[in-house]
């Protein structure tokens, strides 16, 4: 059974890349896993960090969890490189613990997609600073980034 297509499609260009990109963004700053997931194939695998998880109930498992400790999280991803059904993105993000502290987290990912769009493997390195709430630079409403918010480059990030 073949799963509504998740344009733009492979192979990509310049453009379709970075409109894939912007669209993962705009899903992960939703902070709703159900909604996420929607974007991975059924038997979607991805490595995380160290964590190993496979298939759409694993990554809405995984997503809850990231998002009960990860508050008021906002995310920015940048295109770096693509080929054929391949993207690869470095992006940042920030929030803050229940205790209030707060990390902005860098990271890179490579993301396969199949023929319909949907991405059946994510492999993300991620590391955490801990930061200043006063040296925090995302500071849109909670959801998707506005368009004239600067984007990583801009930010010298």
């Amino acid at each position: 059974m073949s799963e509504k297509p998740r344009p733009p499609l492979p192979p990509f260009t310049r453009e379709t890349a970075t409109e894939k990109v912007r669209l993962a963004e705009n899903g992960w700053n939703t902070r709703d896993p159900e909604t996420v997931a929607q974007a991975y194939t059924a038997d979607s695998r991805w490595r995380n960090r160290a964590e190993f998880v496979t298939g759409r109930e694993e990554i809405i498992a995984f997503l809850t969890r990231k998002w009960k400790r990860e508050l008021d999280y906002r995310l920015i991803k940048e295109l770096w490189a693509f080929d054929g059904n391949r993207i690869a993105v470095r992006f940042a993000y920030e929030c803050h613990d229940d205790s209030g502290n707060w990390f902005r987290s860098y990271g890179n990912e490579n993301w396969e997609f199949d023929d319909d769009g949907l991405m059946r493997r994510r492999h993300a390195s991620i590391n955490d600073l801990p930061i200043k709430e006063s040296e925090r630079k995302f500071h849109w409403p909670l959801g998707r980034r506005p368009d004239d918010h600067p984007g990583l480059s801009d930010l010298d990030l």
